[in-house]
């Protein structure tokens, strides 16, 4: 996908991966950028940066989700790429009773507004405009926890594995109409998300490979240019997943030896008391 004299419409356009995408786009050349956020402030700081359009919505409400692609519509015509980027990672902890299955019901709802079900919304949004027109471009920001786990976020490990699923249904059901689909996998990102992560004491697995947010950007516009599913940040993740598959339990294994190492909870092996 060219970005050139395209509208692109960013969720969680106002920080991180986000921003980086917006800015990016605009310096591509595309003749819209819509950047939609809840933090107004952030999207209009954001959007000034690179001649875009701010939106204040909440990617977690449909109806927001909705008026914002006919905004869009209305001031810089037809979205030909909507990016599912916003996320959040809530619950995350290491005690093994305050966290995981034990995050509250708060938590684990917001993380499935956010973190699949706005992409569900945004789907529904832009999708009767494609089939239409026979075009149009899906990004959906998901994680290499969606395609491995995450240590310290079990809700959010569980909402990026579907997030992961939705896009691929969608390059299944819609890709021979004309509608393209991107599903981003990123490991470790300089973003306010993993330092918060990182001040809740579980990012240390994250520590060795972040990478910038322009980093990002430069790797979805590479992998726009060349229409893949898979978008990697980080190369390496496709050998994680490699393992994973070729012999998941030896791949579980050794997550949990570097869970233990990283942050001192022994796992429990078969015949522990």
């Amino acid at each position: 996908m060219e970005l050139r004299d395209r509208v692109a419409f960013v969720t969680g356009g106002a920080s991180g991966i986000g921003a980086a995408l917006c800015r990016r786009f605009a310096a591509e050349g595309a003749r819209g950028v819509v950047v939609a956020d809840r933090d107004a402030a952030g999207a209009r700081a954001v959007a000034d940066s690179c001649g875009g359009l701010a939106l204040a919505l909440d990617v977690g409400v449909e109806a927001e989700v909705r008026r914002g692609v006919e905004e869009a519509h209305a001031r810089l015509g037809a979205v030909d790429l909507f990016c599912a980027n916003a996320g959040v990672a809530l619950g995350a902890g290491t005690e093994p009773l305050a966290s995981g299955p034990f995050a509250s019901d708060a938590d684990w709802e917001r993380s499935w507004r956010v973190n699949l079900m706005a992409h569900v919304y945004g789907a529904r949004a832009v999708l009767p405009g494609w089939l239409e027109r026979g075009a149009g471009w899906w990004l959906g920001t998901a994680s290499a926890a969606g395609l491995l786990t995450d240590f310290g976020t079990q809700a959010y490990s569980v909402t990026k594995h579907a997030a992961v699923a939705f896009a691929e249904w969608l390059a299944i059901r819609y890709g021979g109409a004309g509608i393209g689909v991107s599903c981003l996998c990123p490991q470790g990102v300089r973003t306010p998300m993993v330092e918060g992560a990182g001040a809740a004491g579980v990012a240390a697995h994250l520590a060795p490979t972040l990478i910038e947010p322009d980093a990002v950007a430069e790797a979805v516009v590479r992998g726009l240019a060349e229409e893949r599913f898979l978008i990697l940040p980080h190369p390496e993740v496709a050998e994680y997943v490699k393992r994973k598959a070729g012999d998941p339990d030896r791949w579980l294994g050794g997550m949990r030896r570097m869970r233990a190492r990283l942050y001192d909870d022994r796992p429990r092996e078969a015949g522990d008391d």
